[in-house]
């Protein structure tokens, strides 16, 4: 049974109902003078359903004023010069070679859930198709009797009856000219509709017995689907969404406008005041939200917009995260405007791909975390040092340790772990660390932390002067410009030019020990290792929740010197913007960065702003590694090193602290035949006779290590003069306390 459309084309008498019903419309609105328009519905799309995914609605409409508003901004588009010119890519970036592996995987697994989404309900899908198909029959018999009646006339023949009364006979004449009217239709679709049943019950029976199985098979389902689509609620489609897009508001140019004008950035109506646009608005890339370049009003820059960043988010009935604003480099007062579709700080980014537990490359960048546009965020740890600082519980350690088991996962490194906080985070990284010291007193994991770190400060000076030493000496055809390369770094003929990472948690507990002399003896010993390291390939790992206000005189400028020398940093939430000045340096609350501005809460944990490495500042979601995810790297990690053969240190069961520097047994060896010695004479003894370890002991410094071993400083009568010192028998005694307890 075929259908014909009920509009007007189809009227054998070619009566124009639409127009008829209009002419009375009218007459009745100059009479009553409401002005009242009668405004048409849109028909409902066939296109409108989606079956593979499906879009909330816009939250603002198109505004009919874009296209001038648009069209006025491309008088003031900027001409770029040839060489400045930003061409599109010839292949998309999803389709090369390096992504076309990961966009077809992505692709099949989208489309695999919907398959398998679909073939979970295709029961239920199947009755409902069958309810809606019978309600869709009946509507469609319905229509059928509603077309051959002439349903649409009636509106017309009411509308002439109850204007009757201006015109009675005029009326009449009209009234009788549609009644005969409709009777000529109604003859001819009652004749069309008989012809349809007469077709129907010949063709029918001829149908199912002659025609194949699987056209019969075909034509029913067809058949069926119509009609289940005819009988369904508007609202309630018969197949479900597999994929839901998410909900993201659209915007206009003068969306823009309003928001710019509502925080004060510029007036529409004053002259010279006016907001411009230097390109057309677009979505991002990645669409992920929509970017335009804005043209301030002269007197109007960066620090503006920079200040007026909520208001503008405001303006644009968006939260703050998802704003975004980016310095442009040929004018103070353009820049870009990105607004994500949702907030991204919220997303979290996922585990680390470490957890493939393959083998990296620390010449390689440390695939660190993604961005607010979703775009991957890397690392190059070489030639640089790391600062990572953050209010606690906010991811700092979390950050810190993912980049050091980036360090650990490559064989060819060396790890010096040096824990201030003495915390479970780093313990499993005894596995694989060539030193390891935990606290600043003596504790359960470490019994002379001080004195393990100054002994492992002096290896890694002595490492640095053999890999210049060890420069100086190679060819220039293994070393070309005299610096280290990654050839170099991992030939098993040069041991002495490894890679070296070392990770200082919470360093500024080493900076405020008990004793000043070793406080300015570690400072000065670090800031000299940054100040030379980097180009021997030693990298600094630095964590801190308290960037400032550490120590005093000699000690403070050495601790400002070490903190701020860092190239790169990394600032998660901070308390105040003094602590995120002393982190992120003095120029980047000028330049918009904040990190005490950063979103507060367990989701946002592991946010913060990348600075120094690139000329952008990502806001950077790290990339996950828990301590399970930790264990399995670093286990991974050892089975490596075992294989290359690199393990060493106290990973390799060596006991540094005692082969290395056993301050103890160092001291007691030096007193010979002497039962009492002055600091000053312990103190030269060791240099003279152990200069490696001790070449830059100080007595104030010795005599701390010592009595933070429990050794108690002593008035020594020696050579006639009183002065602080030790005794032999209390340096025995330290030590077999030492040994009684397993330590």
């Amino acid at each position: 049974m075929s259908i014909e459309p009920t509009d007007n084309n189809n009227d054998p008498a070619g009566t124009d109902w639409d127009a008829e019903l209009a002419q009375l419309n009218a007459s009745d609105n100059t009479e009553t003078g409401s002005g009242t328009n009668v405004v048409p519905l849109r028909k409902a799309s066939a296109d409108a359903d989606r079956f593979d995914s499906s879009y909330d609605v816009d939250l603002d409409e198109d505004d009919p004023e874009s296209a001038s508003q648009l069209a006025k901004a491309d008088r003031h588009f900027t001409v770029a010069l040839p060489d400045e010119e930003q061409r599109e890519a010839i292949i998309p970036a999803a389709f090369r070679p390096a992504n076309i592996r990961r966009t077809l995987t992505r692709v099949a697994r989208r489309w695999l859930h919907i398959a398998g989404f679909h073939a979970v309900r295709l029961p239920w899908y199947g009755a409902k198709t069958v309810l809606f198909g019978g309600i869709g029959a009946l509507r469609l018999v319905d229509r059928q009797l509603r077309w051959w009646w002439l349903a649409e006339q009636t509106p017309v023949r009411r509308a002439v009856a109850d204007n009757a009364h201006r015109d009675p006979q005029e009326a009449a004449k009209v009234y009788a000219r549609l009644l005969e009217e409709a009777k000529v239709t109604r003859r001819w679709r009652g004749f069309v509709i008989f012809c349809e049943c007469v077709g129907a019950a010949v063709f029918g029976p001829l149908l199912w017995n002659m025609a194949p199985w699987w056209l019969l098979a075909g034509v029913g389902a067809v058949a069926l689907g119509g009609l289940a689509h005819l009988g369904r609620p508007a609202h309630k489609p018969i197949i479900s969404h597999a994929v839901i897009a998410p909900r993201f508001r659209k915007l206009n140019l003068d969306i823009v406008l309003r928001a710019y004008y509502a925080a004060g950035l510029g007036h529409p109506d004053k002259p010279g005041q006016q907001v411009q646009f230097g390109a057309q608005m677009t979505r991002d890339a990645r669409g992920v939200g929509s970017q335009v370049v804005v043209d301030l009003p002269y007197g109007k820059g960066w620090s503006d917009v920079v200040t007026a960043k909520e208001k503008i988010a405001s303006g644009l009935d968006v939260h703050i995260n998802q704003v975004y604003l980016t310095r442009d480099e040929t004018s103070s007062r353009r820049h870009t405007l990105f607004v994500a579709d949702r907030d991204p700080l919220a997303i979290p980014a996922g585990k680390t791909d470490l957890l493939d537990l393959k083998p990296r490359n620390i010449w390689r960048p440390v695939r660190f975390g993604k961005d607010e546009r979703d775009q991957l965020v890397t690392l190059s740890l070489l030639w640089i040092s790391v600062l990572v600082g953050a209010q606690p519980r906010k991811g700092k350690t979390f950050a810190a340790r993912l980049l050091a088991l980036h360090g650990a996962a490559d064989p060819w490194v060396k790890l010096v772990i040096v824990d201030g906080k003495n915390s479970p985070d780093w313990l499993k990284f005894r596995l694989v660390a060539h030193r390891i010291i935990f606290g600043a007193v003596p504790n359960s994991n470490d019994s002379d932390p001080i004195g393990n770190l100054l002994a492992a400060l002096d290896e890694i000076l002595a490492h640095i002067e053999r890999v210049n030493e060890v420069l100086k000496t190679l060819p220039v055809d293994l070393c070309p410009e005299g610096k280290l390369t990654e050839q170099l770094a991992r030939d098993p003929r040069f041991p002495d030019l490894r890679v070296w990472l070392i990770v200082m948690e919470e360093f500024q507990v080493y900076f405020e020990t008990e004793d000043q002399a070793v406080n300015k003896e570690i400072a000065a010993k670090l800031s000299r290792i940054q100040a030379v390291g980097p180009s021997a390939g030693v990298i600094i790992l630095s964590s801190s929740q308290k960037p400032s206000g550490v120590g005093a005189g000699d000690v403070q400028r050495l601790f400002n010197r070490y903190r701020d020398n860092h190239a790169v940093r990394f600032a998660l939430r901070c308390g105040n913007r003094t602590v995120s000045e002393a982190v992120l340096g003095g120029d980047a609350y000028s330049e918009g960065f904040d990190a005490s501005s950063l979103p507060v809460g367990d989701r946002f944990r592991g946010l913060g702003y990348m600075y120094g490495a690139t000329d952008d500042t990502p806001t950077t979601r790290t990339f996950l590694a828990d301590h399970g995810d930790a264990e399995k790297i670093l286990t991974a990690a050892r089975a490596h090193r075992e294989r290359v053969g690199t393990l060493s240190g106290m990973a390799a069961g060596e006991d540094m602290a005692r082969t290395t520097r056993d301050v103890l047994a160092d001291v007691l060896l030096v007193f010979l035949a002497d039962e009492r010695l002055h600091w000053q004479t312990i103190a030269g003894r060791l240099a003279e006779q152990m200069p490696e370890q001790y070449a830059d002991t100080t007595p104030d410094s010795i005599s701390a290590q010592l009595r933070s071993l429990g050794v108690p400083s002593v008035n020594v009568n020696r050579d006639g003069q009183v002065r602080k010192g030790a005794k032999a028998v209390d340096i025995k005694t330290a030590i077999a306390r030492r040994d009684g307890n397993g330590v």
